[in-house]
């Protein structure tokens, strides 16, 4: 299979230590350009990646007819209109979470894909990750019996005034940074969506972003709870617990690619974990199945790990969500 020819929109710290790497590890992918708001910065990050081509703006790289798709990592604001431009410039996309930054902003790209009959998914490499296609498959083997609840918890320290995480306006905050998994997760464990939400979030008052974000989602068979900060302990918990049992993921959302991933699958025959069975996973690169699975999706018209529609989705809870905070009231999805 000839690899994708790859273009990457922007200069973020994901795209150099993740996903760059990522794309060129798969066999499947070829990155060979990068577009930044000016030249040198964008020269520099060539050089540093040993990327063939530096753009001094991203347009000029939608222009590239050799480049087939792009990866988008731009502030959140910026998904959608880049999202929109490279799609009628013929590119297959993959956007960094969340595509959009409201449900429709999401219905937009939905009618933009179905027109131009390109690749588009939203970069939930969580998605494609062995450990929570474990999880799942524990779940349909009824290992814990039926599902309850899942509680999630995921949370990073950065008062950096410049960082993106921190500007109002252009889709900062908690919420939208990391929040977004734990409705993602929620209803990927269920394999439903949730009726209504209710919600608290905490604003920052020097930035104007939320920097504190709980949930509460009721299921038509169970519940779920998150909690999303950008000013705490860096923490990241997944717990699911059913009639007869529990799961616990060690590193939900970023495990290590070089070392196993762990699971505990628990009986509660004995508390403290005492009775839990360890359940080792060989280290993969999310990333770099993450970019696997897209080229598949691009070459052999294979469904993308993440649908558009479960995408919409998920921005509708998430939208249920800031509602519910505005309004202090459970609100339906």
């Amino acid at each position: 299979m000839e690899p994708v020819r790859f273009g990457i929109l922007g200069n973020a710290k994901i795209a150099r230590t993740q996903v760059i790497p990522a794309l060129k590890q798969s066999p499947y992918c070829t990155p060979v350009a990068i577009a930044s708001r000016n030249k040198e910065s964008s020269q520099a990050a060539a050089l540093e990646m040993g990327l063939e081509q530096a753009f001094g703006g991203y347009d000029e790289l939608l222009a590239d007819p050799d480049i087939e798709a792009v990866y988008i990592p731009l502030p959140n604001h910026l998904h959608l209109p880049y999202c929109l431009r490279a799609l009628s410039a013929g590119k297959h996309v993959l956007c960094e979470k969340p595509i959009g930054l409201d449900t429709e902003q999401v219905e937009t790209l939905i009618s933009a894909q179905k027109k131009h009959g390109l690749v588009l998914q939203e970069a939930f490499m969580v998605r494609v990750h062995p450990q929570w296609l474990r999880v799942k498959e524990l779940i349909q083997q009824g290992a814990i019996g039926d599902v309850r609840t899942v509680n999630i918890t995921f949370s990073y320290y950065n008062r950096d005034p410049q960082n993106v995480r921190n500007q109002p306006g252009i889709g900062g905050g908690a919420l939208l940074d990391v929040g977004c998994y734990g409705s993602y997760l929620s209803r990927f464990v269920f394999d439903d969506e949730p009726l209504r939400v209710v919600s608290l979030m905490e604003q920052d008052s020097d930035f104007g972003v939320d920097c504190l974000t709980s949930a509460l989602m009721e299921f038509p068979k169970g519940q779920a709870f998150f909690s999303c900060g950008t000013q705490l302990v860096p923490t990241q918990k997944a717990s699911i617990q059913g009639t007869k049992g529990r799961i616990e993921i060690e590193i939900p959302f970023n495990p290590y690619a070089e070392q196993p991933a762990r699971l505990w699958l628990d009986d509660g025959s004995r508390l403290g974990n005492q009775a839990a069975e360890k359940i080792l996973l060989d280290p993969v690169n999310q990333y770099r199945l993450q970019a696997d699975q897209f080229a598949l999706a691009v070459r052999q018209g294979t469904p993308p790990a993440v649908s558009l529609e479960d995408s919409l989705a998920n921005a509708k809870v998430l939208d249920a969500i800031i509602r519910s905070a505005q309004s202090n009231s459970w609100q339906n999805i």
